[in-house]
């Protein structure tokens, strides 16, 4: 399997979260918007997410099982909203926060290590 096999869903994967977290956080800095307006706004944005993510995910299940994506996912979850919480909201993540997240990158290590 060429090396782009692995990669690419992983890039996907990345770009879909700057969107979903863009579109689960990003209005945070707009209290005074009405709900409704961010909801609409939120559903836009996560269109995007959705079509970066299902073909990551299909590309993915090529050469990674379902639970090694899932792991994958978390933890570019939670490195993409690091930056986003840091850069975009002004909020440092506090050391327990980097705790938690070092388990969860513990956590992929087991999963998507070849213990064969």
């Amino acid at each position: 399997m060429p090396l782009s096999a692995y990669i690419v869903p992983v890039l996907l994967l990345v770009a879909s979260n700057v969107f979903m977290t863009l579109a689960w956080y990003g209005h945070l800095k707009f209290k005074t918007a009405p709900l409704v307006a961010v909801i609409l706004v939120s559903w836009g944005i996560a269109f995007f997410e959705y079509c970066l993510q299902v073909p990551a995910n299909r590309m993915g299940h090529a050469v990674y099982t379902a639970p090694q994506l899932k792991m994958i996912q978390e933890v570019i979850t939670l490195l993409v909203f690091a930056a986003f919480s840091t850069l975009y909201l002004g909020e440092s993540l506090r050391w327990n926060d980097w705790v938690a997240f070092a388990l969860i990158g513990l956590a992929v290590f087991f999963s998507v290590h070849d213990w064969r």
